[in-house]
């Protein structure tokens, strides 16, 4: 796997399909089975299947697969792909969440661009490859949670480590937000961090990234990717 440059417009299509993500890809999910985490899916995400049924994008096309049955449909608004999956557009369709995205107008023309889009798919496919890789390496006693991707994040994640001792942390890839314009991959421990530690490099949050740019450089991301993770779980046992 190589990365490309990124296309310029990419952080605009990234939050366009978050908003798809949110609040039409997730509600469908968690609607029809009370769960709401996504996954990567061929030029794009999507949910697993779910009630006999996956709600997905692929490039800047909305996928319904239902009973052996495929519809698709161009993004146009938020509120037109809520009512693709069967939903009614909702805000606040669940309400415990302690950071939700915020809403644009439901009706407002969204800018997906394909080659971007197809761009946040590979990202994304990226994520779930190095972080099911990392899931291998936790310790006896670790409690490893499943990757999935966040809708409130739009970040593929999952948690290793051990609360108790300090060890515990999120380790993700998310495709860039207001203080990272590309997409990184990072660790955000749960507990405080010894910053003399040079590997705890983002002030941002609570850990360390590594950015796409950085990524572009290596033969294979995936290898760089694993070892910058591992790097961050072993400075947690360590510390």
């Amino acid at each position: 796997m190589t990365f490309d440059k990124l296309p310029e417009n990419f952080a605009v299509t990234r939050d366009a399909l978050h908003q798809i993500a949110f609040f039409a890809i997730a509600p469908a999910r968690y609607e029809a089975v009370g769960r709401m985490g996504l996954k990567a899916a061929p030029g794009g995400f999507g949910t697993p299947e779910f009630d006999g049924q996956v709600a997905r994008v692929e490039g800047t096309l909305l996928v319904h697969e239902s009973g052996g049955h495929v519809a698709t449909q161009d993004i146009t608004t938020v509120r037109a792909a809520a009512e693709f999956f069967g939903l009614d557009y909702e805000v606040d369709w669940f309400p415990d969440f302690h950071d939700p995205l915020a809403a644009v107008d439901p009706d407002q023309a969204l800018t997906v661009d394909r080659e971007a889009a197809l761009a946040l798919g590979e990202w994304f496919g990226f994520g779930f490859a190095v972080l099911n890789r990392l899931r291998r390496h936790g310790r006896d006693g670790d409690d490893v949670s499943e990757v999935q991707l966040w809708p409130e994040h739009l970040d593929p994640a999952t948690e290793l480590g051990d609360r108790e001792r300090g060890e515990r942390a999120s380790f993700g890839a998310s495709p860039g937000d207001a203080a990272h314009p590309e997409p990184y991959l990072y660790v955000a421990a749960w507990s405080e961090l010894d910053r003399s530690n040079d590997f705890w490099n983002d002030a941002s949050f609570n850990g360390a990234s590594l950015g796409y740019a950085s990524l572009r450089e290596v033969d294979d991301p995936v290898d760089r990717g694993l070892e910058f993770l591992l790097e961050g779980y072993r400075a947690l046992h360590a510390d």
